[in-house]
């Protein structure tokens, strides 16, 4: 190259600059690469090139499309963001204590109102009493004031034929001739007089109250913060959970709840006076006295009794909820009506402490029908999923 012009040295770079482009672009269309090396190339210059014409007034540039929006999706599939598992750790340990407060905070309202709650819970005795008044079969003799004896009601009928109602006897002098004799005669009116206490509740021991204001404060507490309890589960619960289940969450939630509280004041109203009375009739049979009993086991019996017929009457939810699955039907369910029945009676003759067969036929009935509703439910739904078959068809 010894004695080359400076024109001649620029003449060869040039020719081994581009015999060097040559040759790589000959090794990447060897490689299958060069489609994508001029679709870049291409894109580069044609967005340069877009780019200088926009700028001097030509034609837009190049419009990047919009995102997707994946948000309706997620939202349809449901679930909360994606934590680690320390996280999920510490959610559930604040609602432990969210929870573990409200109870705490409701058992203080509870004892505060302690007088309260032993009112509500000692009604049933009072409806007891009265029930018990009813189906008294003797009446008081009195002299003056003093209570003589009873006589049988069905004994006064046969010499007393009178249209009044007769709540009690008295003897009164009567003046026969020149003899004064001693009359039995219709006696003051029942409110007049005291009549038997059915049930006293007494403590028997120093702690016995205490004990009695502690468990009103716990059940009643469970109770009052019941709304706050499921509120602090819904909120860890139901993020995890997709939009049909939270539907069927909801559902099975509220007629839940709602037969729970049927379930209580069924009890509350009809089984727990019945239940009382037939009690203490059946101890006075079997020669016991029945009119005082410990307040701390009244208020523990009747709080477990009416949870038990709240429970009891959750069968329909239990029931419907495997029908939906696919595990029962109308025609299992009223093949198995046979054996519900049986079973039925079993768990309420353990249920029901007097072993009163009224009682235990009383507590029976109201499930006994819950389950002939759970089989009405079902056929209902498959008479409609039948149909919905047919007309699929023709609406296709």
């Amino acid at each position: 190259m010894i004695g080359t012009s400076p024109e001649e040295k620029d003449a060869d770079y040039y020719h081994r600059q581009h015999e060097h482009h040559d040759e790589y672009h000959d090794y990447s269309d060897s490689h299958g690469h060069g489609g994508h090396h001029d679709t870049a190339h291409d894109a580069h210059h044609g967005g340069y090139e877009d780019h200088h014409s926009h700028g001097s007034g030509g034609s837009t540039g190049y419009v990047p499309p919009p995102p997707i929006d994946l948000a309706p999706a997620a939202e349809e599939e449901g679930g909360g963001p994606i934590k680690s598992f320390l996280d999920h750790l510490e959610d559930f340990r604040w609602v432990l204590i969210k929870v573990i407060s409200s109870v705490l905070v409701a058992m203080m309202i509870c004892l505060v109102g302690g007088n309260w709650l032993v009112g509500v819970l000692t009604y049933p005795l009072s409806v007891a009493q009265k029930l018990y008044t009813k189906q008294q079969t003797t009446l008081p003799l009195f002299l003056g004031t003093n209570q003589l004896s009873k006589i049988r009601i069905e004994d006064l009928k046969r010499f007393y034929a009178g249209t009044n109602t007769v709540d009690s006897l008295q003897f009164v002098p009567v003046q026969i001739g020149t003899n004064t004799v001693l009359a039995v005669q219709p006696g003051p009116e029942r409110k007049d007089f005291p009549s038997k206490r059915l049930v006293g509740l007494i403590n028997l021991s120093p702690l016995s109250a205490i004990m009695v204001a502690l468990k009103l404060a716990f059940y009643g507490g469970l109770v009052l913060a019941a709304p706050f309890i499921i509120f602090f589960i819904g909120q860890f619960v139901l993020p995890a959970l997709r939009i049909r289940e939270k539907e069927i969450l909801y559902q099975v939630s509220g007629f839940g709840s709602l037969l729970f509280l049927m379930g209580v004041l069924f009890c509350y109203f009809v089984i727990l006076p019945i239940t009382v009375t037939a009690s203490v009739e059946f101890s006075d049979w079997l020669g016991f006295s029945a009119d005082e009993w410990q307040a701390e086991e009244y208020i523990g019996f009747a709080c477990k009794f009416m949870v038990a017929m709240g429970l009891g009457f959750q069968l329909p939810v239990i029931i419907l909820t495997l029908v939906k699955i696919g595990l029962l039907d109308h025609k299992k369910l009223g093949a198995f009506r046979r054996y519900w029945v049986v079973i039925n009676l079993v768990l309420s003759a353990v249920i029901t402490p007097s072993g009163d067969p009224l009682t235990m036929l009383i507590f029976a009935a109201p499930l006994h029908i819950l389950y002939e509703f759970c089989i009405l439910v079902a056929w209902f739904w498959s008479w409609r999923d039948r149909r919905r078959e047919k007309a699929q068809p023709s609406s296709s």
